[in-house]
C-alpha cells in the first residue's frame, strides 16, 4: 500500500490506517456544511451516509495504491484528531501527490495540521514518492492556506476541481532540501 504513513508519528501524533471503529468519531467533520464544502463532499446525504461513502472511498485508495487517509491519534490521549494522508490526484490531465489534512473541530487551532502537514511533505520527498507535492484548498479555506504556506508551499495556480473553486499550493523536492 503506497504512499500510506501507517505507523510514522510526530512529535504528538501517531498515524495509523483508518479502522471501522473510527467512523463514529469521523461524524463531527461531516456534519457541518462548510467543513462538507472545504472536503469537497457532497451535501446532500445524511452524515452516517456521507460516513459510508467517505469509508468507500478510503478502502478503495488504500486497495488501488492511490494513497489514502490516515487516522491521526493523540499519543497522549489515544483519541482521533483527524484525517491526513498522501492522496494521488488527477489535476489538469497530471497526475499529482497531494499533501491533504482536515481536523476534527474540538482540536482545531493547535497546530495539528501544521504537524502532520510537514511529516507528509517530508516522508513523501525521503521516500522519493515525487519531485513536488501539492495541497489542494477550497479558495474559502484560509486556515487550510496558512497551514501550506507554513508547509513550505506557494501558491501556483487557481482553477475549479470537482466544481469548486480551488487553489493549488506547490512545493519541489529542490526547495524542500534548500531549506
Amino acid at each position: 500500500m503506497k504512499y500510506l504513513l501507517d505507523g510514522q508519528e510526530t512529535e504528538r501524533l501517531t498515524l495509523r490506517l483508518f479502522e471501522k471503529d473510527d467512523l463514529p468519531q469521523m461524524e463531527d467533520l461531516f456534519k457541518d456544511p462548510q467543513d462538507r464544502t472545504f472536503l469537497a463532499m457532497p451535501h446532500e446525504p445524511s452524515t452516517s451516509e456521507l460516513i459510508k461513502l467517505w469509508w468507500g472511498y478510503c478502502t478503495k485508495r488504500y486497495e488501488s495504491d492511490r494513497g489514502g487517509e490516515n487516522a491521526m491519534i493523540d499519543k497522549d490521549t489515544g483519541k482521533l484528531v483527524g484525517q491526513c494522508g498522501l492522496l494521488v490526484q488527477n489535476v489538469k490531465g497530471k497526475e499529482e501527490l497531494e499533501v491533504s489534512y482536515a481536523v476534527l473541530p474540538r482540536y482545531r487551532n493547535k497546530g495539528y495540521a501544521t504537524e502532520v502537514a510537514k511529516k507528509m511533505r517530508d516522508f513523501a520527498f525521503e521516500q522519493n514518492f515525487a519531485n513536488s507535492l501539492i495541497s489542494i484548498i477550497h479558495r474559502d479555506n484560509h486556515k487550510s492556506e496558512n497551514v501550506a504556506i507554513k508547509n513550505g508551499m506557494t501558491k501556483t495556480d487557481e482553477l475549479v476541481l470537482w466544481d469548486i473553486p480551488v487553489y493549488i499550493y506547490r512545493i519541489s523536492k529542490k526547495e524542500w532540501q534548500a531549506k
